[in-house]
């Protein structure tokens, strides 16, 4: 009997070439295309079959379905086309939260973004001669404010201060395959074993070496390596000396690492170039927010490291970016190397990077979010939780501010945090876990710390014009 029930269901439901005949359907189709309707027509259909099959769906709840059949094609189209790349709130107090994209961009950033994609541009044209330029010089022109004009404070007037120039690549990666394959191929790079490190998505310096033919000669320890051991390794075969950052973890204890000067005298006594892959990469002193052991650019130039790799989207605040900065010449060669052009960026990412170096050339700090929020008082967060905490008044919400830290992430000075202060929350009848589901299931999804059977929020992350948006969503999510 059930199954005849069943196949009576079945014989009712309309075939897709019905439906889009349908005057609302038909004008759907003309708006959104044929081909999404006709879609999300046999998607609905399924869903309905799948209903009957399971028993969840009889005559008058089949009945209800058809009748609002339209209106389900249409929110499953909108949902179809919907993009799946979307903003979200980050109330983690993580910084650099390389899940939610890392760095966001300067406000100048977008704009110059929106300029420059609309139109057309000079990336690779001489507007004055008339003849092709080169993409890299919209941004090594600032690198070298930046760098040239720094790099001499406090070096010696006797020391030889080499020009220094950059050219970017997609990220970081990219950057140390494209120094390592240029400098070092078929020849063997000396680097710690206590630097052979692995970061996100599987990076592992061995296996980027190998990719770039390059041999890796591990000296060392794992826990201590001394310039002797680098000394020792040097042979006819030796190219490189590699100096590797240990962005996302420490060795403490028992540890020994040479000193960059030491690295730097033994790599002009050997005539090698030296390379430090910063990871992160700071154009900023972080001493000046309380981070301190964490190297930046400018720092390792001075100390005569030949090439520095570095993020785009990391300390320095702009897009994701791979960049080289080092000697003209070790440059020079890097960007002849035909793998420069494979790994080589876009308009749009040159111009994001290029506008975020003016902030950095004007000395405007603030103007670069990952920076501003660095820079944020726990004094400053504080007042701003309370505001928050004011505007929920819900007899299941139990609320309290207290001391916490923010990180900065990325990789970015594995140990160093930020003072702040958290709003802890409990809701009656609801898990921390429940709680924290509902407040991602909010448009835009509020992204909290569980902890200790409490949600957090670290309003260090989020911006001040979304304190609204976290309070309309903690007013929705209690609701019974």
């Amino acid at each position: 009997m059930k199954l005849q029930v069943n196949a009576d269901l079945y014989r009712r439901l309309p075939s897709v070439d019905d439906l889009l005949r349908n005057i609302e359907l038909a004008a759907l189709a003309t708006k959104e295309g044929q081909a999404a309707v006709t879609d999300a027509a046999r998607a609905v259909l399924a869903s309905l079959r799948e209903e009957i099959s399971a028993g969840r769906l009889d005559q008058n709840g089949l009945d209800l379905a058809l009748s609002g059949f339209d209106d389900a094609v249409a929110r499953q189209v909108r949902q179809a086309l919907k993009p799946s790349l979307r903003t979200v709130i980050n109330a983690t107090g993580v910084i650099l939260h390389t899940n939610l994209g890392r760095a966001p961009l300067p406000a100048a950033a977008l704009e110059h973004i929106r300029e420059i994609a609309g139109t057309y541009s000079n990336l690779e044209f001489e507007v004055e001669t008339g003849e092709r330029g080169q993409r890299d010089v919209h941004v090594d022109r600032l690198f070298r404010k930046l760098l040239n004009d720094n790099a001499d404070a406090g070096v010696p007037s006797r020391v030889a201060k080499p020009a220094i120039s950059t050219i970017v690549v997609n990220n970081n990666a990219a950057a140390v395959l494209l120094a390592l394959n240029t400098l070092a191929e078929n020849g063997e790079v000396i680097v710690s074993r206590g630097e052979l490190v692995e970061i996100g998505g599987s990076f592992r310096i061995p296996d980027v070496m190998s990719k770039s033919n390059a041999i890796l000669r591990e000296v060392g320890t794992t826990n201590r390596t001394r310039i002797g051991d680098y000394e020792k390794a040097v042979n006819e075969r030796t190219r490189l000396l590699l100096r590797v950052h240990r962005s996302n973890f420490q060795i403490t204890g028992f540890t020994e690492q040479p000193q960059v000067e030491q690295l730097v005298s033994l790599a002009r006594k050997r005539n090698l170039p030296l390379l430090e892959d910063l990871g992160s990469g700071a154009l900023f002193d972080l001493r000046s927010v309380g981070v301190n052991g964490e190297p930046s650019v400018l720092d390792s130039l001075r100390q005569g490291v030949d090439v520095v790799t570095y993020s785009g989207d990391k300390l320095l605040g702009g897009p994701q970016a791979g960049l080289l900065s080092g000697r003209n010449d070790l440059i020079a060669r890097m960007r002849s190397n035909s793998l420069f052009r494979a790994l080589r960026v876009d308009k749009l990412t040159c111009a994001a990077l290029e506008a975020t170096l003016l902030a950095y050339v004007k000395g405007e700090h603030d103007a670069i979010p990952a920076l501003r929020m660095m820079r944020l008082s726990k004094e400053e967060i504080g007042r701003r939780a309370e505001a928050v905490a004011k505007k929920l008044q819900s007899s299941r919400l139990s609320m309290e501010s207290l001391d916490g830290e923010s990180v900065i992430g990325g990789g970015a000075a594995p140990s160093a945090v930020l003072p702040t202060r958290l709003l802890a929350m409990t809701c009656e009848g609801l898990s921390a876990g429940e709680l924290s589901t509902r407040l991602r299931a909010h448009d835009p999804p509020i992204i909290a710390r569980v902890e200790e059977g409490r949600v957090l929020l670290d309003l260090r992350t989020v911006f001040p014009e979304q304190d609204e948006a976290v309070v309309r969503a903690l007013k929705q999510a209690v609701e019974p």
